[in-house]
């Protein structure tokens, strides 16, 4: 089989993927143009990427992907909030985390992306059409499964509350934000100080997990499903996959397998680099141990340390 035939099947198969997923928002019935508002939701989503993937193909340049990405959450999850007439607290707090994680994390991709000059993701795929078309696709997949807890929510009608569970939710996203955005402040400050294809990062909280940005991203998540939690009913569990998705994605799939085999390759020999894989768990932090206390430093003080 051709790469070409299978970057079409591939395609076909996110697009259909993303059919399933709007089964879950089928019983909604407020409306966009006279569409169940889920599903324009999410014809939007798949629009955008192919508008922005045409001038990307014909420039072959993968600098924008990233921003387009948050650009569609930002943009999927107005479309659902501003549609609702009678806007409840839990809408305005899960529109509110998803327009700053999205922000926040569309920002720091685009300027890593202009600093670098390139992603490694698209060196081969942006020359092919249907390859890099394979990689929007397949972003607007990543932007149906991962938001449509959050969108079936602001889109469902329920009482003006704000129950503990929800609060649980709250504290899980606001863990989750503080644990990614730290981690990627410090990654950024590192590859300012250091050539990241000669060292690596193993300090701060990258001393506590190789991947702490992903466990930051998968833990907002399920902030974002247990906040969502309350407003579903019937199919609409079916949102619940929200946080397995991330999980699966970050860890099996694009990410943390990807960066394993890089790092691997261009650190492997090194003996410190061998000591840091025995002793630092993959995505789950190891606790704080106090015995790395140094002289005069106060628990306060190893934890600002650990962070800064």
């Amino acid at each position: 089989m051709s790469r070409q035939l299978k970057n079409i099947i591939t395609i076909a198969v996110f697009l259909i993927c993303i059919a399933l997923v709007n089964i879950a928002g089928q019983n909604i019935e407020l409306e966009i143009r006279g569409m169940n508002a889920f599903t324009f939701v999410l014809i939007v989503a798949v629009v955008i990427q192919v508008i922005f993937f045409i001038p990307s193909f014909l420039l072959k340049t993968e600098k924008y992907y990233d921003l387009v990405g948050s650009l569609t959450y930002v943009t999927t999850i107005s479309l659902a909030y501003f549609s609702v007439d009678n806007k409840t607290t839990i809408d305005s707090i899960i529109y509110i985390y998803v327009m700053i994680w999205a922000s926040r994390l569309g920002i720091y991709l685009f300027r890593r992306v202009q600093k670098d000059g390139k992603d490694i993701r698209f060196e081969k795929a942006k020359t092919h059409f249907f390859w890099f078309l394979q990689y929007w696709i397949g972003q607007a997949l990543w932007v149906a499964l991962t938001a449509c807890a959050a969108l079936v929510a602001i889109l469902s009608p329920e009482d003006d509350t704000l129950p503990v569970l929800a609060m649980v939710g709250m504290a899980l996203w606001l863990t989750g934000f503080i644990i990614e955005s730290i981690s990627d402040y410090q990654k950024r400050v590192f590859r300012k100080e250091n050539n990241p294809s000669q060292s690596f990062i193993h300090t701060g909280l990258w001393a506590r997990s190789r991947h702490p940005n992903y466990f930051g991203e998968i833990t907002l998540w399920t902030g974002i499903a247990v906040i969502a939690l309350n407003t579903l009913t019937g199919v609409e569990y079916i949102t619940l996959i929200s946080p397995v998705f991330v999980y699966v994605l970050l860890t099996r799939m694009s990410g943390i397998n990807l960066l394993e085999s890089i790092a691997d390759e261009r650190y492997g020999d090194l003996e410190e680099y061998q000591r840091y894989k025995r002793n630092t768990p993959v995505l789950i932090p190891k606790p704080v141990s106090y015995t790395h206390l140094r002289a005069h430093e106060t628990e306060a003080d190893l934890v600002c340390r650990l962070l800064l």
